[in-house]
């Protein structure tokens, strides 16, 4: 039996009064004295009964009808009825349900609840006048702070010089740390398991990752689960067939404690319990593993999942390009081609140029600076490296600069690359192959997907058509759908309804209006775009979709674990009342059979925190 609005300390104190009174009504009952006895177990029940009674006024004028009304009227009755021992033994089991129930929520919560502890409240930060701690408020894009080792990162942004060691664990279940190299992003939350760094701030820590995280945590500490809810909705219902069980016990056998006896059996605890536990454990155990669904109606949607639409770039690629290949011709240095090519593109502020230059830099190649270049927007470039003259870009722009006019034919073309062309002195050197690369997770992943009762996978992609259908070829999906925008995006997932529910996976900003419209929407948050995560359901902390397939897997569990105890209790009570509506089960022992099942499924219930 539960209810909601107590807190854990007034908890305490009503299992305590109808406990003690319990202890020393029977003292007294033992000792002789049987009326004193029943007064004391009358006064015990009193405190557990105005509390319920206001808990339920309050609830009434909120238009709720609450499944507790039964304990209510099963204590009346017994006071009402002389049965005081009853009364107060269905005072401790109720009072004592609702401590079970916030002590196994509590329980269920604390891999959610741990994130809340680990906000920190102020950061070493530098200013003319040194290092000066701040508080947390304080912190802007732009400022530099010093993480000491130990220290939780305060706020989104990227290591400033040599590394850092990071713990991220807590945000995304991963056990090992990670090395965070110079100019790599941060996020807030993470823990410094290495030597002291420096920050550079990227937004504010109310506006960065882990505040997210903290306000979508207590968002789904209060919502409500749609399964919970439906308890709620059927209340009304209940109360009518357990009046009209219990009144027709009383009617037919002319005895009112059958009455009493039919309603100390019939709060449906396992509904009130069982599913805000199995939901809420099932919400902890996601988090653990770094999915952050934001609420129980969330987690229920994604155990049902029957269509995925993914996009691409960022969620099943990794969203930026690598090197693939260097096709040098005759004696050119594939190195030295890379090279040259690289340090031309550090003039160049085009994404190909940039991946370029990252590919050098992480192959520990020495950059010379270029001169004289000149750059043609969205073609290529043309300038001097170490007093040669270099052109990178579209095999077309560097053909027209070469004086050979070589040909590669279709040497690094296919579907999905792209190939950059160099020209070194006027004379074709080579093409690099560059190529956005699916994660190495997401082929199994699919699989996953599919085994969970996903029937088809849609991928949604703004990138051109044929680099979405080479990137389809090579995967498990049903559909390839490229050059679309948020809007037919938008149409994409709502014409997939007809399959079942649909979920959308996505990372960018473009995203967000097709996450909005999803039956369920998750973002990669960990790199994603803000609009992305504030319009999705649920938040992938790691940069693995596999992970996704985690969370289905848990929220199956918890779903089928809630009906499990939902199912087994509410049959184990409608059982207890035909038996006590016949006369076989006394009030106390009704109320004693009554604790018992809400112990079991409780328990029951608390095995979705486990994998």
């Amino acid at each position: 039996m539960a209810g909601n609005g107590f807190d854990h300390l007034s908890r305490q104190v009503l299992v305590a009064i109808p406990a003690i009174g319990l202890a020393a009504g029977g003292t007294t009952y033992f000792a002789g004295a049987g009326a004193a006895a029943h007064v004391v177990w009358a006064v015990a029940t009193l405190p557990v009964v105005a509390a319920l009674a206001v808990e339920i006024v309050t609830s009434l004028r909120r238009g709720e009808v609450g499944l507790d009304i039964v304990a209510l009227l099963a204590m009346v009755s017994a006071l009402l009825l002389d049965e005081a021992l009853a009364g107060v033994v269905v005072a401790l089991m109720y009072a004592g349900g609702q401590f079970l129930e916030s002590y196994a929520a509590g329980r269920a919560r604390r891999e959610m609840t741990a994130l809340l502890e680990r906000v920190p409240k102020t950061a070493m930060r530098y200013t003319p006048r040194g290092l000066e701690e701040a508080p947390i408020d304080g912190i802007g894009a732009g400022d530099r702070v010093l993480v000491r080792a130990g220290e939780v990162v305060p706020a989104d942004g990227s290591v400033a010089a040599g590394s850092a060691v990071l713990d991220q664990s807590a945000l995304t279940g991963e056990p090992m740390p990670a090395t965070i190299r110079a100019g790599e992003p941060v996020m807030s939350g993470s823990t410094n398991a290495g030597m002291a760094f420096d920050l550079t701030v990227s937004r504010s820590a109310a506006e960065s990752t882990y505040a997210g995280i903290v306000r979508l945590v207590e968002a789904a500490e209060r919502e409500k689960a749609p399964m919970v809810r439906l308890a709620d909705r059927y209340a009304i219902v209940f109360l009518a067939v357990t009046v009209a069980i219990a009144g027709g016990a009383w009617i037919v056998s002319a005895d009112p404690v059958r009455w009493l006896a039919v309603m100390v059996v019939a709060t449906p605890c396992p509904l009130i319990l069982a599913v805000p536990v199995a939901i809420i454990a099932g919400v902890s155990r996601a988090a653990s593993r770094g999915v952050l669904v934001k609420g129980g109606g969330a987690m229920e949607v994604l155990a049902e999942v029957r269509t995925m639409v993914v996009d691409k770039t960022g969620t099943l690629t990794h969203g930026h390009a690598s090197l693939a290949a260097i096709h040098p011709v005759h004696d050119v240095d594939p190195t030295e081609l890379l090279r040259l090519a690289a340090s031309l593109d550090q003039a160049s502020g085009h994404v190909m140029g940039q991946a370029l230059v990252a590919a050098a830099t992480e192959r520990g190649l020495t950059l010379s600076p270029p001169t004289e270049v000149r750059e043609a927007q969205g073609s290529g470039l043309q300038g001097w490296v170490d007093g040669r003259e270099i052109a990178v870009g579209s095999f077309s722009y560097v053909r027209d600069r070469s004086r050979d006019g070589a040909d590669f034919g279709t040497i690094g073309r296919q579907d999905g690359e792209v190939t950059i062309a160099i020209a070194i002195d006027g004379v074709m050197a080579g093409l690099i192959v560059m190529k956005d690369e699916i994660r190495p997770e997401v082929p199994e992943a699919l699989v996953s997907f599919r085994n969970l009762g996903v029937h088809r996978i849609v991928l949604a992609s703004g990138d051109r058509a044929d680099v979405t259908a080479a990137v389809a070829k090579r995967l498990d999906v049903d559909a390839a759908l490229g050059e679309m925008t948020p809007e037919s995006k938008v149409m994409a997932v709502v014409g997939e309804r007809e399959n079942g529910p649909v979920m959308m996976v996505g990372d960018g900003a473009n995203d967000a209006p097709a996450l909005a419209a999803a039956d369920i929407g998750i973002a990669m948050g960990a790199h994603g775009a803000v609009a992305s995560a504030q319009a999705a359901d649920a938040i992938l902390l790691v940069d693995r979709i596999d992970r996704i397939a985690e969370a289905m897997r848990i929220a199956q569990r918890s779903r089928r674990i809630a009906l499990q105890s939902v199912t087994v209790g509410i049959g184990l009570s409608v059982i207890a009342m035909i038996v006590a509506a016949f006369g076989y089960l006394p009030p106390v022992e009704g109320a004693l059979l009554q604790e018992a099942i809400d112990v079991a499924v409780i328990l029951n219930a608390l095995r979705a925190l486990r994998g």
